[in-house]
């Protein structure tokens, strides 16, 4: 199972972190991939890691404004996105190989 959470409203230029938590034990072993579906868009795949801690950027917006981290004592990964701009707006979900997370909501305001 896993769980998103950090979500919220935020102006533009800001910053948010978002988390995503894993229950199962081999949680930190498994790639950890970034989603997010804006409003009548596809989901969007836009950054992983890997259980090594290696990462990659699938867009380049991303890569100019989000990082990704593990910390493995807790079993999380974590999104720092950065320089945050309207179109970000969307449902942000963390996935393994087998599921997703719920989702955690992210708008950024004008």
């Amino acid at each position: 199972q896993l769980v998103e959470s950090g979500g919220g409203l935020v102006q533009a230029g800001g910053s948010l972190r978002l988390s995503c938590a894993g229950s199962e034990l081999t949680f930190n072993r498994y790639a950890i991939s970034w989603y997010r579906q804006a409003p009548g868009s596809d989901r969007e795949l836009f950054i992983s890691i890997e259980g090594s801690g290696v990462f990659t950027y699938y867009t380049t917006d991303a890569k100019g404004r989000f990082s990704i981290s593990r910390d493995y004592a807790k079993n999380t990964v974590y999104l720092q996105m950065n320089s945050l701009k309207p179109e970000d707006t969307a449902v942000y979900y963390c996935c393994s190989p087998s599921t997703c997370g719920q989702g955690t909501q992210v708008t950024v305001s004008t």
